[in-house]
């Protein structure tokens, strides 16, 4: 899985609006088709817009997709942009040289040699993060080497690999064991027989793991990734090279096919895809990559299932349940609480903030999903669902209405149930934190302020546009004018340093005669 990019506090803050304080930036999801956008080294970049408060955008400009910190990804292009034949030259070259040292045949060519060594011979470099054939342990005698790499250690390849922890990039937190055999009994009882696992690399493996073990599983599982080091340990119908921010196949068309023939086997029957995106990243961009993939398992469907949907798990804090709803309408959250083995917060705990934010989004009906009852769990007859422990079913919304896991209180002036540590505040006129600031920045519309649209929508936004034309040229008035003034003010002192320059010349000439 790939994690949080920011600590959760900031991530929650994002949540529902995605910027901070007066201004953000904003991916432009719909851009046009006709101009492609750039490459980094992690494939096609995103079109960005800064947007300030109550103003309308400036220019544009193209980003990385996966990398939110240019320390990581520099890549920076205005939209408007033109750029020399040396600079995209010089450019390619660079992502040239951030590729993979191994291509995927490559890979695959080395993995059959290395499991056809005897034990004795299979070593892993951990400096490096790669398997080693005896011909490459001279170029690694000094690095630290591990030795006796046995069939079930390469079936386990997350145990085996150091998890990356750049939070801000491609941070991977597992799944713990708990929550990974659940999704892996889950989706043996529901009868998938394929499991597309966009991000969730420690899935993959206890499916594959299942399989091997059980021969009355019959589960088949496909991992897209952006962690190439998974490409040592699968063949090239197991593993994909993957960037889920841009839809991006590093390895081609091949590559594309693979995922394609996987999605449509059966004419689409028994497939189901489950992702774990990073936390920190943008829902807009993995929801339009999340459609792609959609529409092609809908290409292997007949006309009589035009009417069905791919069946998804999408793995994310429960901040986020607007944000995924607006793009997924018929998505629903599960109270099922997601936990990690390598991150201290995201843990399954039994009370208030000890518990893990992270939740499950499915367009699976949840009365068809049960959740462990010795974890805590219940079901409600009124719901007909499970939902947590804590999880009340309140009557005046007639709903279980808890997100986090605690007790939500009903607030008779909201007429909705709201978290226990809020209270309606009268300015505001909504439930908010005792401590929040009334004047401080909502979510909503940067324009007009509205709650119920986001800037790219605005019914306003031709009326901004005048108006910030017209503010525009007024700044750009006084900037000439101060310029003018500016440049006036130096000429006159100019000149009358160059008249007391003189005067003093003549002084000296008249004493020293």
């Amino acid at each position: 899985m790939a994690a949080p990019r920011e600590p959760l506090g900031a991530v929650e803050a994002e949540g529902s609006s995605g910027r901070q304080g007066n201004s953000g930036v904003e991916v432009v999801v719909f851009s046009d088709p006709a101009t492609p956008a750039p490459l980094c080294p992690h494939g096609p970049t995103l079109l960005f817009v800064k947007a300030n408060q109550g103003k309308e955008e400036t220019r544009r400009f193209y980003a990385c997709s996966a990398c939110r910190d240019r320390k990581d990804c520099n890549f920076f292009q205005w939209e408007d942009e033109k750029l020399s034949g040396a600079r995209l030259a010089a450019r390619e070259a660079h992502n040239r040289r951030y590729q993979p040292p191994l291509s995927r045949s490559q890979c695959v060519e080395r993995y059959l040699k290395f499991i056809e060594l005897p034990l004795s011979q299979r070593k892993f470099c951990q400096r490096c993060q790669q398997l080693l054939l005896p011909d490459d342990e001279e170029k690694h005698r000094k690095h630290q080497i591990v030795g006796d790499i046995s069939i079930t250690q390469l079936k386990r390849p997350s145990q085996l690999l150091y998890p990356l922890e750049n939070k801000k990039t491609n941070a991977q937190y597992l799944f713990a064991d708990r929550s990974c055999l659940f999704l892996v009994d889950l989706l043996s009882t529901l009868g998938f027989r394929r499991v597309l696992c966009v991000g969730t690399p420690r899935l993959h493996e206890l499916i594959r793991l299942k399989a091997s073990g059980d021969k009355k599983s019959n589960i088949k599982s496909l991992l897209l990734d952006i962690d190439f080091r998974y490409s040592q340990f699968y063949m090239e119908d197991s593993f994909c090279h993957y960037n889920m921010f841009n839809h991006h196949f590093f390895d081609g068309k091949a590559a594309l096919e693979v995922c394609r023939t996987f999605l449509q086997k059966d004419e689409g029957e028994g497939v189901i895809m489950v992702t774990d995106p990073p936390f920190g990243g943008l829902v807009e961009p993995l929801a339009v990559t999340f459609k792609k993939l959609i529409a092609m398992w809908k290409e292997g469907q007949s006309q009589d299932n035009s009417h069905k949907e791919l069946p998804i798990f999408w793995i994310f804090p429960y901040f986020f349940e607007s944000r995924i709803c607006q793009f997924f309408p018929s998505f629903c959250m599960l109270d099922y609480q997601v936990d990690y083995d390598n991150h201290a917060l995201y843990k399954h705990g039994k009370t208030g903030r000890k518990q893990s934010p992270v939740r499950i989004f499915t367009n699976i009906p949840p009365n068809k999903i049960i959740l462990p009852i010795e974890e805590g769990y219940r079901f409600c007859p009124l719901c007909q669902r499970y939902v947590s422990l804590e999880n009340q079913h309140c009557e005046h919304c007639n709903s279980c209405t808890s997100k986090d896991g605690r007790k939500w209180n009903h607030c008779f002036l909201c007429k909705k149930c709201v978290k226990p540590s809020w209270i309606h505040c009268n300015i505001c006129n909504h439930c908010a934190l005792p401590d929040h600031s009334c004047t401080g920045p909502k979510d909503g519309c940067f324009i007009c302020g509205e709650l119920d649209h986001k800037r790219s929508t605005c019914p306003n936004i031709s009326t901004s546009k005048k108006v910030n034309k017209a503010v525009r040229k007024q700044k750009q008035r006084r900037s000439n004018k101060m310029k003018m003034e500016t440049t006036k003010g130096q000429s006159m002192n100019h000149t009358s340093v160059t008249r007391k320059k003189k005067r003093r010349e003549r002084a000296h000439q008249y004493l020293c005669s």
